[in-house]
């Protein structure tokens, strides 16, 4: 269907979107939805309050007009198109864990290939078939690192409903599904939006480990797991425990949720998780070199922070099993490692694991540690180690 936007009727771009709908099938795209361009003003208002409370983690667009209206993005937008894409929530024959050689677990968004590359890929076709159709179309591709919000547009889309854990849950694959949208100038029928929502149930909000789910659907990010492992520097120390042996991301609140419940599909093979990378040994972690690094965990969307916050959530890991055979890898981090981050967390892990070897490795280290937040953090475990059965 060649024409120009001006001489095309209503009909024409009805029957566009079915086609568009049957093609989008065709290369594996498992839900599709139409959306209207209109400003996103509730969500603004709730931007701006988010903004007010601190609860935004710094990693998202920070104009929030932008973010909010998507004509300032394309200023020809007449339509959005909003996919997703289903991913595995669990592991055939996933390792085990053995004292002394504990396992970390990477979030089930990061199990398979990147995500972004992936959902890109499937929007780059249909952005080429739309070409194709209408050669003047105006398009803009986003995927979770775009200005708009993809759950916001995926709900006005009728994929899915927002949950009270700020997810988006769809009918067929609960909230284990990845999102993506196009800006387009084609001015496609609007689909209905889900009218559903989660009630009484707070399972997430109560399950959540550092209680970032806040009551009415809102997320501090500053105090999510999710955000937490992805940082660089030092977290907090009133969150170190509840990390527990995550290395990247959180799904506690998916987990939980009674929309996810017997929930697992596994049709896409670029998401199929290399379990030794999604589930790795913890203390080889510790002394990894970036090119190792990157032949192991290039692949996963867990990577585009680097090594530094897994390695130091690793550490956390060790801590969380008390794994005393892992504390001369730790007296090594402590003596070794160039960065201060990582000593300052093996000197808390130290004091965390106890025991005399702990208690001596952060003596050595004592004497030898120059920075001042690191001297603070080995004094602090020399005190904890003690109280440590």
């Amino acid at each position: 269907m060649k024409t120009r936007h001006d001489d095309t009727t209503v009909t024409d771009w009805s029957r566009l979107k079915q086609d568009v709908i049957q093609y989008a099938h065709h290369i594996g795209i498992d839900k599709i939805g139409f959306a209207s361009a209109d400003p996103f003003l509730m969500l603004k208002e709730r931007l701006y309050k988010h903004r007010e409370k601190g609860y935004e983690s710094g990693f998202e667009e920070k104009d929030i007009e932008k973010r909010t209206h998507p004509e300032r993005i394309l200023p020809e937008v007449k339509s959005i198109i909003a996919i997703a894409l289903a991913y595995p929530s669990r592991m055939e024959a996933p390792p085990k864990s053995e004292p002394g050689n504990y396992r970390g677990v990477m979030a089930r968004v990061a199990w398979g290939e990147d995500y972004h590359h992936v959902l890109r890929d499937r929007l780059q076709k249909l952005e080429r078939f739309l070409h194709e159709r209408v050669p003047e179309i105006k398009t803009e591709i986003m995927v979770d690192t775009g200005a708009l919000s993809d759950r916001a547009v995926a709900e006005r889309a009728g994929l899915g409903w927002v949950g009270k854990n700020t997810s988006l849950i769809t009918k067929e694959f609960g909230s284990w599904v990845y999102l993506g949208e196009m800006l387009t100038s084609v001015p496609f029928p609007p689909d209905q939006s889900i009218e559903e929502e989660c009630g009484e149930c707070t399972i997430c909000i109560d399950s959540c480990p550092t209680g970032a789910i806040v009551q009415g659907g809102q997320l501090d990010s500053t105090r999510c797991v999710a955000f937490l492992t992805q940082v660089k520097d030092e977290i907090p120390e009133e969150f170190r425990s509840a990390i527990g042996n995550r290395l990247y991301g959180c799904d506690t609140c998916q987990q939980v949720c009674p929309k996810n419940r017997k929930i697992n599909f596994t049709h896409h093979q670029e998401f199929t998780p290399d379990s030794d990378a999604a589930k790795p040994l913890l203390k080889p972690l510790l002394t990894i070199s970036k090119k190792e690094f990157a032949s192991r965990f290039g692949r996963s969307s867990g990577s585009w922070r680097g090594k530094k916050p897994i390695q130091r959530n690793a550490i956390l890991a060790l801590a969380h099993f008390k794994d005393k055979s892992a504390v001369p890898d730790l007296l090594h981090v402590l003596l070794e490692d160039e960065r201060s981050v990582l000593r300052s967390t093996a000197a808390w892990a130290l004091g965390r694991i106890g025991g005399e070897d702990a208690m001596l490795a952060l003596k050595k280290a004592k004497i030898r540690e120059k920075d001042a937040m690191v001297q603070k953090e080995i004094e602090k475990a020399l005190i904890n180690v003690e109280n440590v059965e």
